[in-house]
């Protein structure tokens, strides 16, 4: 069992940055792939970014390559999504996933075993 909780949301207007935080429970974060997702209002969930267990490889969604970098610190069993140059478009809500195995990076949901509560991102014009 693995337990997720995000932080790091909030306002932010249209350019700027936020860090977003993912902590994870348990001695066995290291084994999972991580993945960020988000969802917007009246839309479905939609793949952000992912990073296998050693974080050796990454996955980006088209809408965001170049602007968003995935990261995890296994020591501290946190994964990070630095978020630069934000659009209102980037408006959602963005939860963070734990997935198995570890080596593969999934982009479906149901690539995803536990999931956190989610934290809010808002992007004004």
């Amino acid at each position: 069992q693995v337990q997720l909780v995000e932080s790091g949301g909030g306002l932010v207007q249209a350019g700027g940055s936020l860090r977003l935080s993912c902590a994870a429970s348990g001695r066995t974060f290291s084994r999972y792939a991580m993945g960020w997702f988000r969802q917007a209002p009246g839309k479905e969930r939609e793949f952000v970014a992912a990073i296998i267990s050693g974080g050796g490889r990454t996955r980006y969604a088209d809408s965001v390559k170049g602007r968003f970098t995935i990261s995890r610190d296994n020591a501290k069993n946190t994964v990070y999504l630095q978020m630069n140059s934000l659009k209102p478009e980037d408006t959602a809500v963005y939860y963070c996933a734990a997935g198995s195995p570890g080596f593969l990076i999934g982009t479906a949901r149901a690539s995803y075993d536990y999931w956190g509560q989610g934290t809010q991102v808002t992007v004004s014009s």
